[in-house]
């Protein structure tokens, strides 16, 4: 048996910060937190804080790979590169494609997941190709189309029940069978990249959809006499509502009136991370579309105005909610952790500090910022 204790001033548990203290690490996983000063090994942290790895529900890619290459190394590579964001588990998410890419995507990643040493491969998230055009982003139309739990069921099989989340615009046809059919199969279904009225989202919602996609982009908006996507979001009880902070996606204001309608328990921190996420500044792809990479921000290069996904890290996302005076440490680390895991049933799995749980931890300063990462009670990443 391998055993050792981790020593720090802060620990953030899902319900509370303790600390200073000492949390034990047993064969890969986590145990007791105590304050008295154990017997054993001790690794010492004074001066710093231990958060759960965080969890990245929505990223397409990183280092100049894609998901939706279908290559088992750039699948690595992302996998290894994410240990340096502070994410410790992920959802490699797809774009809207053909059948036959998503095919190929949904076989590489059921067949090999379990191969990917890194951040781990917690599931899959399906984004389309059940959209809608008005606010398409960088999906492409040509292969949108209505929902089919056939075609659904084709690509869970390849991926050897791995897709844990799929996304959709609620106004298309045969919505509702398609919410309830997945919801049986604990099959989370995320609503997005869509005009569809607050009505339509509603009854979405009532029909199992419980999570928004990047929420307010790719959306109808809150209008006071028509509310909308984004006000369905805002609004509806118990619905998570993904966030992408990076200053870019959604003003600071905007964050902070959906922080206080969902709280920490519902708002889930994102990044939609495209392939030039650790990249410089340049030209580059999503799915079909070349992208302008520059200040910051992807865009599409057939129109700059329009965000083609982001180069945003999670850790970022943590550290610009409390550099925006928005909520505390906690609270950030728990959307970028916790809130995430629970938002597609992978809270099991990551996501906390919690006894018997892989010991996945970052090590962080006062500042929020990444000193290393712990990846089943070994240390992966050091800055």
């Amino acid at each position: 048996m391998s055993s050792y204790y981790i020593y720090a001033d802060h620990f953030f548990f899902p319900s509370f910060t303790e600390g200073p203290g000492y949390l034990e690490i047993t064969d890969g996983k986590f145990g007791n937190f105590q304050k008295e000063k154990p017997a054993g090994e001790i690794k010492d942290y004074s001066g710093r804080w231990i958060a759960p790895g965080l969890v990245d529900t929505h990223i397409h890619g990183l280092l100049g790979h894609d998901v939706m290459d279908a290559d088992l190394d750039g699948l690595k590579k992302i996998a290894e590169g994410l240990l340096a964001c502070g994410v410790t588990s992920w959802l490699p998410t797809t774009l809207t494609a053909s059948v036959e890419s998503l095919n190929k995507v949904s076989r590489l990643i059921g067949e090999h997941a379990a191969e990917v040493d890194g951040a781990k491969i917690q599931g899959i998230f399906f984004e389309g190709p059940f959209f809608t055009e008005k606010h398409k982003g960088a999906q492409n139309p040509e292969y949108f189309m209505d929902p089919d739990v056939e075609i659904f069921d084709h690509w869970q099989k390849l991926a050897h029940g791995l897709i844990k989340k799929i996304a959709i615009a609620p106004e298309r046809d045969n919505v509702i069978p398609f919410i309830r059919a997945l919801d049986k199969e604990g099959v989370t279904v995320a609503l997005g990249h869509s005009d569809a009225s607050f009505e339509q989202a509603k009854a979405a919602v009532e029909a199992g959809a419980d999570v928004f996609v990047h929420t307010y982009n790719g959306m109808s908006g809150l209008n006071h006499r028509k509310p909308g996507m984004a006000g369905a979001a805002m609004s509806l009880k118990e619905v998570y509502a993904e966030l992408i902070c990076d200053g870019h996606h959604v003003h600071p204001q905007a964050a902070e009136i959906l922080i206080e309608l969902k709280g920490e328990d519902h708002l889930v921190l994102i990044t939609d991370c495209m392939r030039a996420g650790h990249m410089p500044d340049g030209e580059y792809t999503l799915g079909d579309f070349p992208v302008i990479v520059k200040d910051g921000a992807a865009r599409l290069k057939e129109d700059e105005s329009a965000l083609a996904g982001s180069i945003l890290e999670l850790k970022d996302a943590v550290k610009n909610l409390v550099a925006w005076d928005l909520v505390r440490p906690d609270e950030a680390i728990r959307m970028a952790s916790l809130t995430p895991a629970r938002s597609v049933g992978i809270d099991d799995k990551c996501g906390s500090l919690l006894p018997d749980h892989a010991a996945d931890f970052l090590v962080l300063t006062p500042a929020l910022e990444l000193e290393e990462t712990y990846l089943d009670g070994i240390s992966r990443f050091q800055k």
